[in-house]
């Protein structure tokens, strides 16, 4: 996307933005959507003049799908893309498949891990964006940023040369692992790169089964083929040796993509017909802090890491959700301003357990110590049929890389009432889905309550709840808040769970009453036993400012 002649008139001498958003990658674009979702138009800028081309990033963990699911992007995204359900481990003439995502999520109606070019994820981004009258400045470039009394003043170069002053309440940076917002906030980046060159190929690849994923194993690291569909049929992954001095810069040919897959795979796997090819280092960094007064960090800007799990894409988006809301909360009225001091405390930590996850996956992969590369070629393909057997521990695995284990159970916004369920979700932890009947029809409980905003569920028989506590609530908060009933009793606009599934997921038994107050994100923020809705409300009161007026934020 390119923004038309008319770029200047909606932002320049207009007054003070919202949210600039700086960096139009999958983070900054599921940002902006978000915050569009909620009524708040932003203003996007990237200083490149075309969106990504290349694959790039390919994997779409299940979390990420529920969270976009509710801006209504998941549809296409799923549609567009692979569903990877099996892992195929070659270890020399020994094969070991692996059924990805089969034990562990089934309370997601995203059971898999979807293949998706990141060129593929920015378009459908980019293209629901427009819909929503947001455009994308291209070829404009933050070049100083400075704090000032109502937010931050950013001075900004476009294409021409012209500069331009921008004075916004708050400026993200989704700028990557160069961030041009974190170096100008002053936030140091820790961390170091890896030692090893990495060789990335898309094309098309004979030898190999179809709709499975690959690793080839060996005493010389690992290669990876995942299947990508499109702009080429197949994504190769290798570790160049430490002893090849190949420059990062230098292009790379097939016959040398070639060669180094003929190392890994024997000559089985040919490739031909290559899309994109390129030499890359990791690096695994992270950033301090994630804001700095009126400016924040989002994405690659505030962490990085190897490829190891497919969590880098993935863990971005979902800091750009929990940001996403909040801000548009706040920069409306809708909330104070202390909303905002809750995305760090909550985003941090994941940020720092993925790097600490992926750099033990990556060491125990590429190590070339001689006792490791020992249990990887030869114990590893002994042990993990056996490993695999175990239902609990791919349970374990599966939860932890498809995101869906992620809570905030310290973050201030989860908090108890009386008498909360012993059992089930705790506050701060992600609300299991479950399949419900609503009006007739089945649904599930996720989309249910996938409408931007804060949602009461009401757990238990209808006619326990006091209609006026009910109706006080919603006018309090019109257009803001919307209420649920999950019951095992039929009825019109109720969730109807006629198997009980979703109740015992809660750790409810038949004949409670529960409350639990879902924030934007489908995360439980707070909940409560019985019927007495004055907790509930309490807990609203202290996030949401009271509306005035009926207005909705679909």
């Amino acid at each position: 996307m390119t923004a038309g002649p008319d770029r200047d008139d909606r932002h320049r001498n207009d007054g003070q933005l919202d949210v600039l958003v700086v960096g139009a990658g999958p983070t900054g674009l599921s940002l902006a959507v978000e915050l569009a979702a909620f009524g708040v138009v932003p203003r996007v800028i990237d200083r490149v003049h075309d969106r990504t081309h290349e694959s790039r990033a390919l994997a779409i963990q299940p979390r990420t799908l529920e969270v976009l699911a509710g801006v209504h992007v998941t549809d296409e995204l799923v549609a567009c893309g692979n569903r990877g359900v099996r892992l195929r481990l070659h270890f020399g003439r020994r094969l070991v498949e692996a059924k990805v995502f089969d034990l562990g999520v089934d309370d997601t109606a995203y059971p898999f891990l979807l293949f998706l070019s990141q060129a593929e994820t920015e378009r459908i981004l980019g293209d629901h964006l427009a819909a929503s009258g947001v455009t994308v400045e291209r070829g404009v470039e933050l070049v100083d940023l400075r704090p000032d009394a109502d937010g931050v003043v950013a001075t900004l170069r476009h294409d021409d040369g012209s500069h331009e002053t921008a004075h916004a309440r708050y400026v993200v940076g989704c700028d990557g692992a160069h961030s041009t917002v974190r170096r100008l906030t002053g936030i140091p980046f820790e961390g170091g790169a890896y030692p090893q060159t990495f060789v990335l190929a898309d094309a098309e690849a004979d030898g190999i089964e179809p709709g499975a994923a690959h690793a080839f194993i060996s005493d010389r690291g690992i290669l990876f083929f995942f299947p990508l569909g499109a702009p080429a049929s197949w994504r190769m992954l290798a570790m160049r040796q430490r002893s090849d001095a190949t420059r990062v810069e230098r292009p790379l040919t097939l016959d040398e993509v070639q060669s180094i897959a003929d190392l890994h795979t024997a000559g089985q796997v040919r490739l031909h017909d290559p899309v994109w090819m390129t030499n890359f280092r990791l690096h695994h960094r992270g950033a301090t802090r994630y804001r700095a007064g009126g400016a924040f960090l989002a994405g690659d800007a505030a962490h990085i890491h190897s490829p190891a799990g497919g969590q880098g894409m993935n863990t971005g988006i979902q800091d750009a959700v929990n940001l996403g809301w909040k801000l548009a909360l706040v920069v409306s009225g809708r909330a104070g301003t202390a909303l905002l001091d809750t995305y760090e405390p909550e985003r941090a930590p994941v940020g720092r357990a993925v790097l600490r996850f992926t750099d033990r996956a990556f060491t125990a992969a590429t190590s070339t110590n001689a006792i490791v590369r020992l249990a990887r070629n030869r114990v590893v393909p002994l042990m993990l049929p056996l490993a695999l057997r175990s239902r609990t521990g791919r349970a374990f695995a599966f939860r932890t890389l498809s995101q869906l284990g992620i809570r905030y159970r310290r973050s201030a916004l989860s908090s108890d009432g009386p008498n909360p369920p012993r059992r089930g979700p705790r506050a701060g932890d992600r609300l299991p889905d479950a399949e419900v009947i609503r009006d007739g029809r089945p649904t599930t409980l996720h989309a249910a309550i996938a409408a931007p905003g804060w949602h009461l569920l009401l757990c238990g028989p209808v006619d326990r709840w006091a209609a006026s506590e009910i109706t006080r609530l919603t006018n309090r908060y019109s257009g803001l808040l919307r209420v649920h009933h999950l019951t095992t009793r039929d009825g019109p606009d109720l969730l109807y769970d006629q198997r009980g599934l979703a109740l015992r997921r809660l750790g409810m038994s038949a004949g409670d009453s529960v409350a639990y107050v879902l924030r934007p994100d489908g995360h439980i923020g707070f909940r409560a036993g019985g019927t007495d809705l004055t907790w509930a409300a309490r807990y609203l009161g202290r996030w949401l400012a009271a509306t005035s007026r009926a207005e909705s934020i679909d």
